[in-house]
């Protein structure tokens, strides 16, 4: 983009201006794997990508919870196992149990990101004014 005269900004890059702007870019980046990261736990396969991994599990829980107390063949991963309905049961709360804390501190990371990111936007701006681009898009 081009900015007209009266935008431009002459003020030298300061090594402390580097720095800000190296560390908001490692930033960038590792936002974009959190939130790839989350959504990766919120999709179930590749196959069925309109249903979220924590509804898949709570729906099997639910239909576990209406069974008649048969054995059950639980997958995990690409093998799949004979167990109890209990036991298949405990299985699914744990893995929405374990998913959900993932997805929660992946959150609170994301927040932190975006915080330090808005600290070092005001920074840099305010510097550098126009003549600086921080936005991802």
């Amino acid at each position: 983009m081009i900015l007209a005269k009266d935008e431009e900004n002459d003020a030298e890059v300061r090594r402390e201006d580097q720095d800000q702007i190296n560390e908001f870019g490692m930033l960038n980046a590792r936002l974009h794997e959190v939130r790839r990261e989350a959504d990766r736990l919120k999709v179930r396969s590749a196959r069925v990508l309109d249903h979220k991994l924590l509804e898949k599990i709570d729906d099997a829980s639910t239909e576990l919870m209406m069974g008649n107390g048969d054995r059950v063949m639980l997958r995990l991963g690409g093998a799949m196992f004979e167990a109890t309905e209990d036991e298949a049961t405990e299985f699914c709360e744990a893995e929405v149990e374990r998913n959900q804390e993932t997805l929660d501190k992946l959150s609170e990371e994301e927040g932190g990101i975006l915080g330090r990111q808005a600290g070092l936007k005001e920074k840099l701006y305010g510097r550098f004014g126009k003549s600086i681009n921080l936005e991802d898009k």
